[in-house]
């Protein structure tokens, strides 16, 4: 019987991988103890692991996105800024220039922008922002890129190239004080409307008056150098504060009154002003 149940026993083993070690005699004597012995894997010592389970491996980080392309950023200069700053007018972010400078109100301008199509304010103008400028906005003319800072003065008409002349063209809106033909200072102007233009033709400077208020428009006209009734050279405030969107009576207006102020100290009485396409 002891062999027996030692077979038996065996056979489980086999079955369930356990070592027997048994040793007896028959005749009715009790077999000696069994000692069963069990192998492990170390699978089997975590709690809900099967044997042959492995560790599962763990993902791959995802690479971190490419940011986009930066096309401009502060301290560039030139016309493509200059074209931005034009957009960024367009929708109402920026209301100074354009000047041609990504200066800090470009970049204020920039990332309010950004700010509000949930775009990163970085303040920097990168592929992603100018493609969404560019959908909201339309192509800007040549006064809208040079609204406030003056369209580039074209040639001087013939009739600026000798003597002390303001040289004034309708066409570039700007005036070139020149003198025996050099450029000494050009700055951007406005003229009159439709109904109350500016005179064309070759005049003389025969008035000036520092601190002129006109009689007829009850409005200051600062620096004024008369050239042609009461049509005037002068620096105004509104041009100042609003660019082209007004017009004059039919004077010449100048927007920065740091350059006027320097004209009306350099201006004589009797120096020619010719006003031109």
């Amino acid at each position: 019987m002891g062999r027996s149940w030692a077979g038996a026993l065996a056979g489980v083993c086999v079955l369930t991988g356990c070592t027997v070690q048994a040793a007896g005699s028959e005749g009715g004597q009790q077999p000696p103890p069994v000692r069963i012995e069990i192998s492990r894997t170390p699978s089997d010592d975590k709690p809900g692991a099967e044997p042959g389970d492995r560790p599962s491996a763990k993902p791959s980080p995802r690479p971190a996105p490419t940011p986009p392309k930066v096309m401009w950023r502060p301290g560039d200069t030139g016309r493509d800024v200059r074209e931005l700053q034009a957009r960024l007018r367009q929708v109402a972010w920026l209301f100074d220039g354009p000047t041609g400078t990504y200066d800090d109100l470009t970049e204020q301008a920039v990332k309010g922008f950004q700010g509000k199509r949930g775009l990163a304010r970085t303040g920097e103008t990168d592929a992603v922002t100018w493609q969404r400028l560019l959908r909201m906005t339309n192509e800007p003319g040549q006064w809208d890129l040079y609204l406030m800072g003056g369209q580039p003065a074209d040639a001087p008409d013939a009739r600026c190239m000798t003597g002390r002349v303001l040289c004034i063209s309708k066409t570039s809106r700007t005036l070139r004080w020149m003198v025996d033909g050099r450029t000494v200072t050009t700055v951007p102007v406005r003229f009159g409307s439709q109904y109350t233009p500016t005179r064309e033709g070759v005049f003389q400077v025969y008035w000036k008056s520092r601190h002129h208020v006109s009689t007829l428009y009850d409005s200051p006209m600062p620096y004024a150098m008369f050239f042609s009734g009461g049509q005037a050279v002068h620096y105004s405030s509104d041009f100042a504060a609003t660019g082209y969107a007004g017009a004059s009576h039919g004077c010449v207006n100048v927007r920065d009154e740091a350059a006027i102020a320097g004209l009306f100290a350099q201006v004589r009485s009797g120096d020619k002003v010719v006003v031109h396409w």
